[in-house]
């Protein structure tokens, strides 16, 4: 039997059953009629929430904006708990999801991508499996999420370490037992903000190794009471236009003052007002902290005060405030009792810009002072290749055999973040180009998807075949997401993985769109009524 007749043949393959692949199932499967197979390398749906499932995992969007708004029955019958949701919850409701949707039927679980190849004289996406299990496709849709191909720092010994490693991006089903052990947990991103005080109720001692210290917001975090259930319900309409109409995707809006246009005693009154709300929302306070030095000093000088009053010793609460990027250029990370945490007996703290690592031995982690820190556990929290990383993993090939890797050598080069010239038919949800990780992430997801579905559907009742973006307009939209985020400070952020920093090797490129969410929708939506204006369409 030929390879050719052992394809599985569909309209559209998706790759990741997250938030966007079981939406994106949904509009071509159920919208267009279209035959669609969604391939997902886990066990089960659920995509980040499937995966993330460390101690503390916990979502820093809202809970009655981090779920979808295309369906308000979906709305009405969903109840969330919590302001932010934990791990569980978000897994739980995207198996809701899934089943209330019927999708699972078009869903191949434990499959992972491990080539694609486009084939232009058929004008399809030969795509290749793990299990052996091959797929012919008119249109390729990646799912794969931002941040889902875990980095895993290359320290000299760890292969010889007698205890045992895990990383938060590829936590254990199982879970990890913590009790009386000696825990060392290397990162203190998003992630190591949010384990860190998980762990150390449990173990017996943590030892926490920061490279760059950060700001973090306390979350506040609380049950949420039915009078404020019944508030959002009742106002989803309201929601859904406040999301699609601020920068973030969130469901508020950046402040219209200056911080130069008030007195330091009004600055600090509104600065102490959101601290204490907790959240996000912290950044919104003034238009100006993201474009303005001087401007985002000021958060940052109130953040930094905020943190040497939590932590009791002198010495911990220096290494934690010394802090070399201005506020809210790298992910900016609320948390529950993380400051707090350094107040613990069984909680230190190592400074690797002081004192990096050396090796890990079979007892711990030698820094260079010579100190070994014996452990029982090692915990990495140290992100993602993200953006890129989970794209580049599966091997796409586009026209003439041209590898993904090849064509993005320098750095990611789409068209609105949306596709790659070169590569017909292939879409990228959230890809870098895009607002993705800069926003409220269902929010970007939806958006993608219905764009996308609407592209579909004008091809096919068009008569074309393909759709794929012109190098000009690439090159345009490239220059153009470098303008956007040169008019912010998050490019001073030297070691943000926004920049692709904490991967060696990969090229220094500020990924994400940074020009706003309701402006990027504005430009798809115009793009599209323009005919599509920078594809190249043709039957």
């Amino acid at each position: 039997m030929s390879d050719a007749a052992e394809e599985i043949v569909v309209d559209a393959l998706i790759v990741g059953a997250g938030f966007a692949g079981l939406y994106q199932l949904l509009c071509l499967r159920d919208r267009l009629g279209l035959s669609v197979q969604v391939l997902e390398a886990g066990d089960g749906v659920g995509g980040t929430w499937y995966w993330n499932r460390y101690p503390g995992a916990r979502c820093d969007s809202e809970s009655h904006s981090y779920a979808f708004y295309f369906s308000d029955d979906l709305l009405q019958e969903w109840n969330w708990s919590e302001r932010y949701p934990a791990q569980a919850e978000i897994l739980r409701y995207l198996n809701h999801v899934a089943d209330r949707f019927d999708l699972r039927r078009d869903i191949r679980c434990g499959t992972r991508v491990t080539g694609a190849d486009y084939d232009a004289a058929a004008n399809r996406w030969h795509v290749r499996t793990d299990t052996g299990a091959r797929y012919a496709a008119t249109y390729l849709v990646t799912a794969v999420g931002c941040l889902s191909a875990a980095n895993v720092p290359s320290i000299p010994g760890l292969d010889g370490f007698a205890g045992r490693w895990v990383h938060t991006g590829q936590w254990p089903q199982e879970g990890v037992d913590f009790t009386g052990r000696r825990v060392g947990m290397i990162g203190t991103g998003s992630t190591g903000i949010q384990a860190a005080p998980a762990i150390a109720e449990t173990a017996a001692h943590l030892t926490v190794f920061q490279r760059t210290a950060n700001y973090s917001i306390p979350a506040r975090n609380a049950p949420l009471t039915e009078e404020f259930k019944h508030w959002a319900k009742a106002n989803t309409a309201e929601l859904r236009r406040l999301m699609h109409s601020s920068t973030n995707g969130h469901p508020f809006l950046v402040a219209d003052r200056s911080v130069h246009d008030v007195s330091p005693e009004e600055r600090e009154a509104i600065y102490r007002a959101a601290w204490d709300h907790g959240g996000l929302r912290f950044r919104a306070t003034f238009r100006d902290i993201l474009t303005d030095k001087a401007a985002n000093d000021t958060a940052a000088d109130f953040l930094r005060d905020r943190i040497r009053e939590v932590v009791k010793d002198p010495g911990m609460a220096a290494i934690l405030s010394d802090i070399d990027h201005p506020f809210a250029t790298k992910r900016p990370p609320i948390d529950t009792g993380y400051f707090e945490t350094f107040n613990r007996e069984n909680v230190s703290l190592v400074d690797l810009r002081a004192t990096p690592i050396e090796r890990v031995t079979p007892a711990g982690i030698v820094t260079r002072d010579g100190t070994e820190h014996p452990l029982d556990i090692i915990v990495f929290a140290t992100g993602f290749d993200a953006m890129t990383g989970p794209l580049l993993r599966m091997d796409i090939r586009g026209r003439d055999g041209l590898a993904l890797h090849e064509a993005w050598r320098a750095g990611p080069l789409t068209y609105l973040g949306l596709q790659v010239a070169g590569f017909p038919n292939l879409f990228t949800i959230t890809g870098p180009g895009s607002p993705s990780v800069l926003t409220n992430m269902p929010v970007a997801i939806e958006q993608h998807v219905e764009w996308i579905t609407a592209c579909i559907a004008h091809l096919r009742a068009s008569g074309l075949a393909r759709i794929e973006p012109a190098p000009d307009a690439v090159d345009r939209w490239v220059a153009h997401v470098n303008e956007a985020a040169d008019a912010t400070l998050l490019p001073q952020a030297g070691h943000s993985w926004y920049l692709g920093a904490n991967v060696p090797g990969k090229p220094r490129v500020f990924m994400p769109y940074a020009g706003g969410m309701a402006r990027y929708r504005a430009i798809c939506d115009e793009v599209a009524a323009r005919g599509y204006e920078g594809f190249a369409l043709s039957a």
